[in-house]
């Protein structure tokens, strides 16, 4: 029965919470594009990135995320250019969307400074027809209940910048910038809306021996009317091919501490082939009716503009 209002509440509840709370990746290190546009060509040579999140495993009607996408440098470096298509979908609700992506790329110091912009077009559908959906009276005859499938159509645009060097980077990024009016029948369409969501990512490589490195990172995301997130990460990076690291998720709710404390592993396989798994250990009080969320990355770069291999892994 839980799980039954669960997918109740997703069905009508869903678009006032999507206006307060974009995708959430536990791997955002390796798949910056999807929340900062002046990360496109950062890599140098072109990389496809896909990624699949399952949130709150167990927990039906929960959210659930696939993502695929693609960037890569033009004009010796200066030019990047990328593309994001992901779906995301809570109980009744999906949404897929899909980002073009440009950014200019010059050096400053011993690094690059790339400032970036995209446009994007968002698909919304609630799907009223799904027999999850439950009621105290007939589904036919709930007037609360449309019985079809709405959709609608929203563009958007974002814009941000990116620094890194071999050794730190730092990003701010609003991806999303339009209040979408994002209704689909009935509720008011003045509380209906998406709202801009801020980003601020920074990382750092600490030298501990020839072969093992300690990387710090941290991204802090803010929507209007939300509590204010932080993901601090510390993973250690082996022979340059190989992380291990954990993740403390603030937020939760006030009987907790935290949201989420996360392990995360990640593998360079070959020069052109890195994958990574992630878990999520909820703190919340969700976590008695889940058994935490689970997350895949992989990652393909090819060879860079003069045939050269991708040699070195670019965490940065």
């Amino acid at each position: 029965m839980k799980k039954l209002i669960f997918s109740l509440v997703c069905a009508f509840g869903f678009l006032t919470l999507a206006a307060q709370q974009e995708h959430q990746y536990t791997q955002w290190m390796h798949s910056k594009l999807t929340i900062n546009p002046a990360y496109a060509g950062a890599n140098f040579s072109p990389c496809l990135t896909g990624l699949y999140r399952n949130q709150w495993v167990g927990l039906e009607g929960s959210p659930e995320t696939q993502q695929l996408s693609y960037d890569m440098s033009l004009n010796n470096d200066r030019v990047g250019i990328g593309a994001n298509l992901y779906r995301n979908s809570v109980g009744i609700t999906e949404y897929v969307t899909f980002d073009g992506i440009y950014s200019y790329r010059f050096p400053v110091g011993n690094g690059f400074l790339g400032l970036g912009a995209q446009a994007s077009v968002r698909n919304l559908t609630n799907d009223y027809t799904d027999p999850r959906i439950v009621s105290t009276l007939p589904i036919d005859r709930d007037v609360a209940i449309p019985g079809t499938r709405l959709t609608k159509f929203v563009p958007d645009f974002g814009v941000g910048l990116y620094y890194n060097t071999d050794r730190f980077y730092f990003g701010a990024s609003v991806p999303r910038l339009l209040n979408n009016e994002i209704n689909l029948g009935g509720g008011n369409p003045d509380n209906d809306r998406e709202v801009s969501h801020a980003f601020i990512m920074a990382g750092y490589k600490i030298d501990l021996n020839e072969n093992l490195q300690l990387l710090p990172q941290g991204l802090i995301k803010y929507a209007d009317n939300s509590p204010l997130d932080i993901d601090f990460n510390l993973s250690l990076l082996i022979q340059d091919k190989y992380t291990v690291g954990g993740t403390y998720r603030f937020g939760g709710d006030d009987e907790s501490f935290g949201e989420s404390i996360d392990l995360l592993l990640g593998a360079q396989f070959t020069s052109h082939i890195f994958a990574g798994l992630s878990w999520d250990f909820t703190l919340s009080e969700l976590r008695t009716n889940t058994n935490g969320s689970l997350e895949i990355a992989l990652r393909y770069c090819f060879e860079g503009d003069e045939g050269e291999e991708f040699a070195n892994p670019r965490f940065f």
